[in-house]
């Protein structure tokens, strides 16, 4: 979900929340570590211990200030030090942030992890879980009261960039009609060059005739001669993005033109 934040400098952001199943998968990778963390310190205190016996008092000591380690202790400092991004956030491309969009602090760290020993761990998540699932940003009460919620951070890959018209087209593309070319014909042409440098020769050969055949019935006039069909294809596509542009530009100017008329 998007959601609209302003903050205070009166700038808009829209931050994607995360929705309740990669929190789910972030919080069940967090427990995994913590828990695997916490057998491997209990292993290492039974053994330096191994020489003599604890008395019950000390040992039941020992127990509470490792589960107080593991459920509170823990979330606190990787929280509060990655300033919201724990490993399994990290590992999912998630990130805890203030409401109004900005890095959490300590307190908010503080806040959520000690609600969390509740919500969390003493009821296996099934209350974060409820709250989640019922909030519109898929807040747990940790965030309620913290004045936090979990967004989407991993930025989406970006395309490869389409190369320009090659120089031994240009001429040709200034009296060439490619604005007839179908979207889904289009969208193949421009896939096949994205990926022609990782593909079999043998299949490039075969997929590049296909839709050079293809973008023949559309373009006109033909290729010169002596031109490769991924040649021509490629600067088809490129003047054809070309002229898109140019005409939103257009597009763009004339409705700044129309809105000073209106303001007058």
């Amino acid at each position: 979900m998007q959601k609209q934040t302003i903050t205070g400098e009166a700038v808009v952001l829209n931050l994607r929340a995360a929705n309740f199943m990669p929190r789910l998968g972030a919080a069940l990778l967090d427990a995994l570590i913590y828990g695997v963390v916490w057998i491997g310190l209990m292993i290492g205190i039974a053994s330096s211990t191994s020489a003599f016996t604890l008395d019950p008092a000390a040992a039941e000591i020992v127990i509470i200030l490792s589960m107080v380690t593991l459920m509170f202790i823990a979330p606190f400092l990787v929280e509060g030090l990655s300033r919201g991004r724990s490993l399994g956030k990290l590992a999912l491309g998630l990130r805890v942030v203030r409401d109004d969009g900005g890095t959490i602090r300590w307190r908010h760290a503080f806040t959520r992890s000690l609600t969390g020993v509740f919500e969390l761990w003493m009821t296996a998540g099934s209350v974060a879980i409820i709250a989640s699932l019922f909030n519109k940003n898929s807040k747990r009460l940790g965030d309620m009261m913290a004045g936090t919620y979990v967004i989407v951070a991993r930025a989406p890959r970006m395309p490869t960039p389409l190369p320009g018209v090659p120089t031994s087209m240009q001429q040709w593309t200034q009296i060439a009609d490619v604005g007839r070319i179908p979207t889904g014909l289009a969208k193949q042409v421009n896939s096949l060059i994205r990926n022609s440098a990782t593909m079999h020769p043998n299949a490039l050969a075969n997929i590049s005739h296909g839709l050079y055949t293809q973008l023949l019935e559309y373009v006109t006039p033909g290729p010169p001669p002596g031109v490769d069909p991924m040649t021509f294809m490629v600067a088809v596509m490129a003047e054809r993005r070309n002229r898109d542009y140019q005409v939103l530009e257009r597009q763009r100017q004339r409705r700044e033109r129309d809105a000073q008329y209106l303001v007058r």
